[in-house]
């Protein structure tokens, strides 16, 4: 096992385990108010000090991790629930009208980032969570279709494909039997690189204020909150900043890790 498997675990297992935990425990409300305690640094009380309002930061932390997981894992299934099938049809249709229509599909989505697709969504329906989650989730749509059509393609030329045509399966149950199953572990790869974006992203919408909304936390606000106080109060945007840098981090090393654990050419390599 790789070091970057087990250091990107242990650094995605600790933002997990405080995203849990804090369902059930945090040192404080995370949304109480204390202003005489207000902009307080980093203590034995309060471990990562209080914001401008009083708030525990490291409350907020822990509940931020949870909004910030849960925002990125939806977007990713949102990503992999209707850019995988429409990779594999595609894949599966080469060459077709139906494969060129879902490429410019593909293409068209990727014209508009994220942050642009969030904005015209929020101009319709608001600002929040949800609609950071579906705008994120669109965008990884596209990447999942490409990366699945792409590995999809080479193995409808292997020969057990050619057998289980004659064999009289159609492409749907081939593509559901055989090809999803060969390019599964590349899909995990991608997802954990995918769910790391999904967290730099849910803290840039939360930045410009269209992510989670108060008093939800959210990385990307704190920080946002943090930027006219950093020069006496620096805590405030070094904390969350670590917390984004160390999941993202994270999650990044336990991708690398896993492509290296999957992949047997690449062991074969390293032996």
């Amino acid at each position: 096992m790789s070091r970057n498997l087990i250091l990107g675990t242990l650094l995605s297992s600790l933002v997990l385990l405080a995203a849990v935990v804090s369902f059930v425990w945090t040192p404080y409300d995370h949304a109480a108010l204390n202003i005489p305690d207000k902009l307080q640094p980093p203590s034995t009380q309060h471990w990562f000090g209080t914001d401008h309002f009083g708030r525990d930061i490291f409350s907020m932390i822990m509940v931020g991790a949870r909004t910030s997981i849960a925002v990125a894992l939806v977007a990713v299934g949102i990503g992999v629930g209707f850019g995988v099938p429409l990779g594999l049809t595609a894949a599966a249709r080469k060459g077709s009208w139906l494969d060129e229509v879902i490429m410019r599909g593909n293409d068209l989505v990727f014209a508009f980032p994220s942050l642009v697709i969030a904005i015209l969504i929020t101009a319709v329906f608001g600002a929040g969570a949800v609609n950071a989650i579906i705008a994120i989730g669109i965008f990884n749509i596209p990447v999942f279709a490409r990366i699945t059509r792409g590995a999809a393609l080479s193995l409808w030329e292997r020969e057990f494909i050619l057998a289980a045509r004659v064999s009289g399966k159609g492409a749907a149950r081939i593509s559901a039997e055989h090809i999803l199953p060969n390019v599964a572990n590349l899909l995990i790869v991608q997802g954990t690189i995918q769910f790391s974006l999904g967290i730099l992203a849910e803290a840039g919408l939360s930045y410009v204020g269209l992510g989670a909304q108060p008093p939800t936390p959210s990385w990307g606000r704190m920080l946002a909150d943090a930027q006219t106080m950093v020069s006496f109060a620096p805590h405030l945007a070094l904390i969350p900043g670590l917390a984004i840098i160390v999941t993202v981090l994270g999650l990044n090393l336990l991708g690398d890790g896993l492509r290296d654990w999957l992949d047997p050419r690449i062991r074969v390599a390293r032996a």
